[in-house]
């Protein structure tokens, strides 16, 4: 089977989306499928990183197309780069010929509507992969007025997508209500959560040496990693800091990107706060070692936002058994695998706004801090082995069908000659 993947960003790119799909293409190569990935050929977080055009990664054929460098400082620089690239991808599909199934993440938003188009021109089965929902994530972040024209052509793009889509992987049981309730048939749409990453383990010896490097071994630090997007607002986290500047043992770590990691350094300089450490993401190599640095890691989502987005952290901060604090509405997918857990789970949950809550809990975790580490957390649940195999089925799945449609028609046409 010829499989087409579909997305702005590809490993060895460290945002979340280009993981997941890495960890996708090597399975289905390993499962004897040809894989070919259109790509972009700037870093999604960096665009100063450019990676080669074409490569080869274990027998998986890259195509990195480019696109604008303007970075993702404000809307419009990030709406340029998502046309540029848009516009490259669609003269690329031109020039690609028809593939078995079609795979379609949603960076940038909307590039689902370019699949749907190259499978009904060329064929080939479509499968949408949706990591977020656009621009339903703009509509909540108050980017775009709802009754808009712009917001209503964007909706009935994405519908058109989902028309088209032979199955659609939700990542959570929200987000399945969420198109469920666009008019899409609930019996195409599959819930698969995201995997852990492959290589995410706690490291013992890593988490030693990333503390002492980054002058952390005597802290208690809190740890933020990942996108720092307006969508994940970290207000609530910061506002705790500013409550707990006093506390010398306590040192509030933000790892990744995002164009509110800015913000995070802004709130910083104008309070004075030396609790407050930013870090750009961290190579690949260094992610077990990051993510067992921390004594406490934080995982948020607005209130806005369940159903649209699903932070996907969660599954590798559960893959090195770090205690973990929610902050985000009542009910959503993180309660959810924390109310589906065992009592070793250590998780602790807060609404944004309670930053008295949450710099109080801080406090009495750092001061009861002692070196116990709970035990790796459904790493089973969520392996990359366990959560593929049920993706490649549905994508499988969908490429016999087109097979078996294709097989009728010839024989129609046959009869009919």
């Amino acid at each position: 089977m010829e499989v087409l993947l579909l997305n702005q960003c590809f490993g060895p790119d460290m945002v979340a989306t280009a993981q997941q799909l890495t960890m996708l293409a090597r399975r289905l190569r390993e499962r004897g499928h040809e894989v070919t990935v259109i790509t972009g050929r700037r870093g999604y977080d960096n665009p100063t990183l450019a990676f080669a055009p074409r490569e080869n990664l274990d027998e998986i054929r890259i195509v990195r197309i480019p696109s604008l460098a303007l970075g993702k400082g404000s809307r419009w620089r990030r709406s340029l780069v998502f046309g540029s690239f848009l516009l490259t991808c669609a003269g690329r599909l031109l020039l690609t010929p028809k593939h078995d199934a079609v795979v379609v993440l949603t960076s940038p938003p909307l590039i689902s509507w370019l699949g749907s188009v190259f499978t009904r021109l060329k064929g080939g089965k479509l499968i949408f992969w949706t990591m977020d929902l656009n621009p339903d994530e703009a509509i909540a972040a108050g980017w775009l007025r709802r009754d808009s024209l712009t917001a209503r052509f964007l909706s009935r793009l994405l519908v058109t997508s989902m028309v088209r889509a032979e199955s659609i992987v939700a990542l959570d049981r929200f987000m399945e209500g969420r198109i469920a309730a666009k008019g899409i048939e609930v019996n195409k749409i599959e819930v698969i959560q995201p995997a852990r990453d492959d290589g995410v383990h706690y490291d013992q010896e890593g988490r030693a040496a990333f503390r002492r490097e980054n002058d952390l071994a005597s802290k208690f630090v809190v740890m933020y990693a990942g996108n720092h997007s307006p969508c994940h607002p970290l207000d609530t986290l910061l506002e705790s800091a500013e409550l707990l500047r006093d506390r010398d043992e306590i040192m509030f770590l933000f790892a990744g990107g995002g164009s509110g990691l800015g913000q995070v350094r802004q709130f910083a300089r104008d309070r004075g706060l030396d609790n407050i450490r930013c870090l750009p993401y961290q190579p690949y190599e260094k992610l077990s070692a990051l993510l067992s640095a921390a004594d406490l890691h934080v995982v948020v989502m607005g209130e806005a936002f369940k159903g649209i987005l699903h932070p996907s952290k969660i599954y590798n901060i559960m893959a090195v058994g770090a205690p973990f604090l929610f902050i985000g509405p009542d009910e959503c997918h993180v309660t959810d695998l924390i109310a589906a857990s065992g009592p070793e789970v250590r998780a602790w949950c807060a609404r944004h706004g309670e930053a008295n809550i949450v710099a109080r809990m801080i406090g009495e975790l750092a001061a009861g801090s002692t070196a116990e580490r709970a035990a790796a957390m459904g790493v089973g649940d969520f392996s990359g082995d366990t959560i593929y195999a049920r993706f490649i089925d549905v994508i499988e799945h969908a490429a016999r069908s087109s097979t078996a449609v294709g097989r009728i028609e010839a024989a129609a046409r046959a009869s009919d000659w």
